[in-house]
């Protein structure tokens, strides 16, 4: 894979984005593999009244996800649910490295790392407490023509 340095890694639109809040049975355990996955920094962590993680802060590349257990709130997790309608999109610099580390961790790898036709290279993942991962490396800045015509190639 190259990097064009005229590419911005993390396009300017996706810089500030809506803060997804998960919920997981188990918070701690998320925290750690989060940070040995995706290479997580816990930001904070807030312990709630029934010794979970009543409220975490992490940062995934320049993203920021707030997470909480399940015991410490009216929320439920994707695997009480049988999965997610939910996925979580992420830039970083290097989408197959991440994929590496994130399934020697215990990710599930749900779509190899691959260059998509919006000028992204993706992976899908699933983390262990049910949630679904999209991480991206943008190779390329696409006009709304050019994305049209390689959508309707793809």
């Amino acid at each position: 894979m190259t990097t064009h340095e005229a590419v911005q890694i993390i396009p300017e639109r996706y810089r500030t984005a809506v803060v997804p809040h998960i919920m997981v049975a188990d918070a701690a355990a998320a925290l750690s593999f989060y940070g040995q996955a995706f290479g997580a920094v816990e930001e904070f962590r807030l312990p709630g009244p029934e010794g979970g993680v009543m409220h975490a802060e992490i940062r995934v590349g320049g993203a920021v996800l707030m997470l909480g257990d399940t015991s410490e709130g009216p929320f439920v997790a994707p695997t009480a649910l049988g999965g997610t309608s939910v996925a979580l999109h992420v830039f970083v610099p290097d989408v197959d490295a991440l994929a590496r580390t994130a399934v020697a961790a215990g990710a599930e790898l749900v779509q190899e790392p691959a260059d998509q036709f919006h000028g992204d290279r993706t992976v899908i993942l699933r983390d262990p407490f049910g949630h679904l991962w999209v991480f991206l490396t943008h190779l390329e800045d696409l006009s709304e023509e050019e994305l049209g015509r390689r959508l309707s190639e793809a």
